[in-house]
């Protein structure tokens, strides 16, 4: 069995439609970052292991995701309904015949799904991840599918916006071999937190920014 790793805030409706496409050989488990539309009680009712996150952010959800998990493969995903569970399976058997991290190389299936401003931030990223650690990196994308028990002993260490690329900057330090995969990347349901804005865009390529060594 694998588990699959939510972060959560506030995700009521795209939780339905995520539930549906779980593979079952895999765990569902949301952590959640202080909800207040029901995300906590609709997910339990769907199955999934639930886990209450105080500490507000991106990092601190999905760090306290990955510690809650079993030991073995572990997928994290954004809990937007931007990513199909089923688009999991060439990550997972990349990690499964000897990768250390597998990530995903985001394909936009329309221009609402990734807007300008989240493609610009995402390619300059990219590049300074390329130039500072050597990783044959394209995507500092939400999906990332690892071990649960060599990821925990990386050491993460923020817990914010920053928490993608620090994962990508001690990966490489430790030496993990690496495999970006394409999957498709739709619009969410919901609100964006993030993509949705260009000021949100600007505050998270500022945290990844300054998680670059």
């Amino acid at each position: 069995m694998a588990t699959l790793v939510l972060p959560c805030l506030n995700e009521v409706q795209a939780l339905q439609w995520i539930a549906k496409r779980v593979p079952p050989d895999m765990d569902m488990l949301v952590a959640d970052n202080g909800s207040s539309d029901g995300s906590q009680e609709v997910a339990r009712d769907l199955g999934a292991q639930v886990i209450e996150v105080p500490q507000r952010g991106y990092g601190a959800a999905v760090h306290a995701g990955v510690t809650a998990a079993r030991p073995g493969l572990v997928a994290v995903m954004d809990a937007d309904a931007t990513f199909d569970p089923t688009d999991l399976a060439p990550l997972l058997e990349a990690v499964r015949a000897g990768v250390d991290l597998a990530a995903c190389v985001r394909q936009p299936v329309s221009t609402a799904a990734m807007p300008w401003q989240s493609r610009a931030g995402n390619a300059y990223l990219s590049w300074r991840l390329r130039h500072k650690t050597g990783l044959a990196i394209h995507d500092i994308g939400p999906v990332r599918v690892f071990n649960r028990d060599p990821y925990l002993a990386l050491g993460i260490q923020d817990r914010a916006f920053g928490y993608p690329m620090e994962v990508f900057v001690r990966a490489a330090q430790a030496g993990w071999t690496f495999s970006e995969l394409p999957m498709p990347y739709r619009e969410r349901i919901g609100k964006s937190k993030v993509t949705g804005s260009l000021m949100g865009s600007i505050r998270a390529t500022r945290d990844l920014w300054r998680a670059t060594p």
